[in-house]
C-alpha cells in the first residue's frame, strides 16, 4: 500500500506544470519599451497594441519610450531587462541594421521574437512647394545635382534612412541625407521645407497628402497601399525599388518557453482580432499576424536581404 502511495504521489508531481511561474504569470504590470520618442509609428503601434494586449492578459501594460543612439537606448533597455516576461518591447527594421553599423550593438540572439505585427513599405514624398511632380522629376533633378536635394530620413542604419540608401543604389542616384530622431521630427522637417523630400513609410504623411502639404511619389513596395490604392508603386513607374520597415514583438532572450507561449499566442490574439485589425487599418498600419516561429523566419530573412545593402553603402562597422 505504501509503494502504492509513493507511486501515486510521484505521478501527480510528475503532472505538475514544470515552470511554476507560468501558472500564475502575469500577476502584475507588463513593461513595453518602445525604443523612439513618442508620436511616431514605433509608439502608435506599441500603444494600439499594448491596449489591447493588457485586456487579454488581464493586468496593466505600461508603454515606456526612450530617445537616443537611433533606437539603439531603448534596444539596451529592453536586451537587459529580467527575462522573466514583465518587460516586453517592438523593435523595428533599424533593430536588426544597427548589429552591423554599431560598435557595441545590440544582437538579435540577446532577444526573444514573440510575434510579427506587420510591414510598413517606405515611400518617396516631396513637400508641396517644391517642383517635383512626378518621380521621374524627381530622379532627374537628383541625377542633375547629386549630392544637392535633402532628404530627411533616421540616422544611418534606420529604416528611412536604408530606404533612402536602397533607392539610391536601385536608381543611381545621390542624395543629401538629412538625419532626424524619427519619424515624426522627419515629417516636421518635410512640412517646414528644411528637406525636399522623405523616405517615410505612407502613414507617416497621409494626413499631409490629402491635406495638399505633401506629395507622395511613389511606394516602395510590391503592391500599392491599401490606404492610398491611387498612388502608384515606384514598380508601376518603371523602378524596382522595394523598401521599408516592419515590426514586431519581442522580449529578452532567456524566457521560459511556456511564459514566452502565453505572450506570444495573447499577442496573435490581439493582432488577429477584427477589432485591432480595424482600428490599426484607419491608423493607416499593415497588420500580417504571424507566431513566434513564422516571425523570426521572416526577420532573419531580412536580416539577409539588408546586410550587403549595408555593405555597398559604407555602412558596416561591425560585420558578420
Amino acid at each position: 500500500m505504501k509503494l502504492i502511495k509513493t507511486l501515486a504521489f510521484a505521478a501527480m508531481l510528475n503532472a505538475l506544470p514544470t515552470h511554476g511561474m507560468a501558472q500564475s504569470f502575469p500577476e502584475g504590470p507588463i513593461t513595453w519599451v518602445v525604443n523612439w520618442p513618442a508620436g511616431g509609428g514605433q509608439d502608435t503601434t506599441s500603444r494600439l497594441v499594448a491596449e489591447r494586449l493588457s485586456g487579454v492578459l488581464g493586468v496593466p501594460i505600461v508603454v515606456e519610450n526612450y530617445d537616443g543612439a537611433g533606437g539603439l537606448t531603448g534596444m539596451r533597455e529592453l536586451a537587459g531587462a529580467d527575462a522573466d516576461g514583465y518587460t516586453i518591447g517592438m523593435l523595428g527594421s533599424s533593430s536588426v541594421i544597427q548589429q552591423y553599423t554599431t560598435d557595441e550593438p545590440v544582437m538579435m540572439d540577446q532577444l526573444e521574437v514573440l510575434s510579427f505585427f506587420g510591414p510598413d513599405p517606405g515611400a518617396l514624398t516631396v513637400g508641396a512647394d517644391t517642383p517635383y511632380k512626378t518621380l521621374d522629376e524627381y530622379i532627374a533633378a537628383v541625377k542633375e545635382a547629386p549630392g544637392d536635394v535633402p532628404n530627411g530620413n533616421d540616422p544611418p542604419g534606420g529604416a528611412s534612412y536604408i530606404s533612402a540608401a536602397i533607392m539610391e543604389s536601385a536608381l543611381g542616384l545621390e542624395l543629401n541625407k538629412v538625419p532626424y530622431g524619427g519619424y515624426a521630427p522627419t515629417v516636421t522637417a518635410l512640412l517646414g521645407g528644411e528637406v525636399e523630400s522623405a523616405t517615410v513609410p505612407v502613414p507617416q504623411v497621409l494626413e499631409h497628402a490629402a491635406a495638399g502639404d505633401v506629395r507622395i511619389l511613389g511606394v516602395m513596395a510590391g503592391s500599392r497601399h491599401f490606404l492610398a490604392p491611387e498612388i502608384p508603386t515606384f514598380a508601376d513607374q518603371g523602378y524596382e525599388v522595394f523598401a521599408g520597415d516592419f515590426r514586431a514583438v519581442v522580449a529578452p532572450a532567456g524566457l521560459p518557453e511556456d511564459v514566452a507561449k502565453i505572450l506570444s499566442d495573447a499577442l496573435v490574439e490581439v493582432l488577429s482580432s477584427e477589432e485591432f485589425v480595424a482600428a490599426a487599418n484607419a491608423a493607416g498600419y499593415m497588420i500580417e499576424p504571424l507566431g513566434a516561429e513564422a516571425a523570426s523566419a521572416r526577420i532573419s530573412a531580412f536580416d539577409e536581404q539588408v546586410y550587403p545593402v549595408l555593405q555597398e553603402a559604407g555602412l558596416v562597422t561591425n560585420p558578420k
